[in-house]
């Protein structure tokens, strides 16, 4: 990985820290530092997690109209005061599933939070600002990154 790339993931992953994680929370350097960490862990072991969950679920034998692959996953919402992040399979047609760069999470409670909402949104950006959806495309596995 050539230190142009690495740099550039940083600094993606550092603007998206801005957004995903409240105004109280982004002067912690330390939670800043994590996600920038995880961003970039996804980007340089996501092929062998992808493998690697395929062979779990038994998806083997890629295709055009089958293709998988692991994008960092972004989560916001209501439920708590923080931002996180980890890394989801996405599945789909190849030609869809190459344009998708994240998954954005967001939760919600219904009913007096009764019910927890967890709705996953594959997006052809890795920063939540300015994206669009990528319809045709699904989240098959979400991936814990332990800190």
């Amino acid at each position: 990985m050539n230190k142009k790339k690495l740099l550039t993931g940083f600094i993606v992953f550092l603007m998206i820290a801005a957004i995903a994680i409240p105004i109280a929370d982004a002067i912690n350097l330390g939670g800043i530092l994590k996600i920038a960490g995880i961003g970039l862990l996804v980007d340089q072991f996501g092929p062998q997690l992808n493998s690697f969950i395929n062979t779990l679920m038994a998806q083997h034998n890629a295709t055009p109209e089958f293709a998988t692959k692991v994008v960092p996953i972004l989560t916001v919402g209501v439920l708590g005061n923080s931002g996180y992040i980890g890394a989801a399979q996405v599945m789909g047609p190849q030609n869809l599933v190459d344009r998708v760069q994240a998954v954005v999470q967001v939760e919600s409670s219904f009913n007096g939070n009764m019910f927890r909402i967890k709705g996953l949104i594959p997006i052809d950006s890795k920063v939540p600002v300015n994206f669009s959806r990528v319809s045709g495309v699904g989240v098959s596995a979400m991936i814990d990154v332990r800190i």
